[in-house]
């Protein structure tokens, strides 16, 4: 026999705790009416915030992209005009056999 078999109809203090805490929470639920497009207005919001994300994230995709590229073009723009050593075009040093040594 358990504690509750024990008490009978009357209940415990946690037994009615638990029942008027279910009946008020119940009578306050019924009492809550949602708007009919609450679910449409808080779908369409979010979607509005997801569109704006990626486009937030493709603009600065592109941002990054175009800096790197000006970037590249003003370092290789920097470059001395004059050709280098390696592109003299002169031929190969003296002393120099572009044979292999055997």
């Amino acid at each position: 026999m358990t504690h509750r078999d024990a008490t009978g109809s009357r209940g415990t203090s946690a037994d009615r705790t638990e029942r008027e805490l279910r009946e008020a929470l119940a009578a306050l639920a019924d009492g809550v009416r949602a708007a009919p497009d609450a679910y449409r207005t808080a779908r369409g919001e979010w979607l509005r915030r997801e569109r704006r994300r990626r486009l937030v994230l493709a603009v600065l995709v592109m941002v990054v992209f175009a800096l790197a590229t000006l970037i590249g073009l003003w370092v290789l723009n920097q470059a001395p005009a004059d050709p280098g050593v390696i592109f003299s075009g002169t031929g190969p040093p003296a002393g120099v056999s572009l044979r292999p040594h055997l």
